[in-house]
């Protein structure tokens, strides 16, 4: 998810709070401001009396001109997170700082350099500042940041063995998002062929639904978390984040509450998309579902051999959870 820091050039009550309220991760104010910020919640102050000071821990940087640019590009060779405060958008396109690999967070006063600053070189920066001239157009803005995360390229993929294997150990991500219908991660015994495993959303006989639970797969398992990046279900616990995606692989996040480890009996989903294949292993119970290919729900105990599934194949491997391009087999 790409960063939200709210500017504030004076204390500004309704301001602050609207930023709490909107998800900001930070605050540049003034000296002097701090104390009344943090009374309304924990909210990361940039200031020199902050909890990170300009100049120390970021640099705020104005960039109208070459030798401006070149000094940023250097800071963040440095692997100093650099805020653009002002920018000379007409002779500025920032292409060339977005191009380099570093934290860079940039100053916006409207919607249109809102929409420019997200879209730069088609990744867009780090983060954005808001300038907001009221409560109502910062929330506004903030919720167009963070509605701004990749959707995930989903195929249908082609069940060709389901079978019992025994007891494991499977991870339930009990999240802190009402998942919707449809809603769900994408988890797999390959990075590289991930299933879309459905939230408990849908009313059974067993047991209420949970919309805000995954019963994800066994603790081994590659599970699409946000940045391009996957972790092991095993590895996630409260406060870390997951994708959520749907059906149609448009995506959100979710931040974890509780990961539940359990011994339970698996079965094994073994599915092809061209010569690409992947498997999957489940508990196997009705309540867990796999996305068909129409966007429905398909329990796992009534799979057959034939049925399509949504799934998301990737064509790297992956290393500590980066996609690398090298020579890895997962069988």
């Amino acid at each position: 998810m790409k960063e939200v820091w709210v500017h504030l050039d004076r204390w500004d009550k309704e301001m602050a709070t609207a930023a709490l309220e909107a998800g900001a991760g930070a605050v540049v104010a003034p000296e002097g401001m701090a104390e009344r910020i943090r009374t309304l919640g924990r909210l990361m102050v940039v200031s020199d009396d902050g909890d990170w000071v300009p100049g120390r821990d970021v640099h705020l940087v104005s960039v109208r001109g070459p030798e401006d640019e070149q000094n940023a590009a250097r800071l963040l060779g440095l692997g100093f997170p650099v805020a653009v405060m002002h920018a000379d958008w007409e002779i500025l396109p920032l292409e060339n700082l977005v191009a380099r690999s570093g934290r860079l967070l940039v100053a916006v006063d409207s919607e249109s350099r809102l929409e420019t600053a997200l879209g730069i070189l088609e990744k867009g920066v780090s983060g954005v500042i808001l300038r907001a001239p009221d409560p109502a157009t910062l929330k506004r803005w903030a919720h167009r940041v963070h509605a701004a995360i990749p959707s995930e390229d989903l195929v249908d993929a082609e069940i060709v063995s389901v079978r019992p294997v025994g007891l494991g150990d499977r991870v339930c991500l009990d999240t802190s998002l009402m998942m919707q219908d449809g809603q769900g991660a994408l988890v797999g015994n390959s990075a590289c062929f991930l299933f879309h495993v459905q939230a408990e959303t849908r009313q059974n006989p067993y047991v209420a639904p949970r919309p805000f639970r995954i019963n994800a797969g066994a603790v081994h398992a590659y599970v699409k978390v946000p940045e391009g990046r996957t972790r092991y279900l095993c590895e996630l616990k409260a406060g870390d984040r997951v994708l959520v995606v749907d059906p149609s692989g448009n995506a959100t996040e979710a931040v974890v509450g509780r990961s539940k480890i359990e011994r339970r009996p698996l079965v094994l989903v073994e599915a092809v998309h061209g010569n690409r294949s992947g498997s999957i292993l489940l508990q196997n119970a009705e309540t867990i579902c796999l996305t068909a290919a129409d966007g429905g729900a398909l329990s796992v105990t009534q799979l057959q051999i034939g049925q399509h599934l949504r799934a998301a194949l990737s064509a790297e491997a992956r290393h500590f959870g980066m996609p690398v391009s090298e020579t890895i087999m997962e069988r």
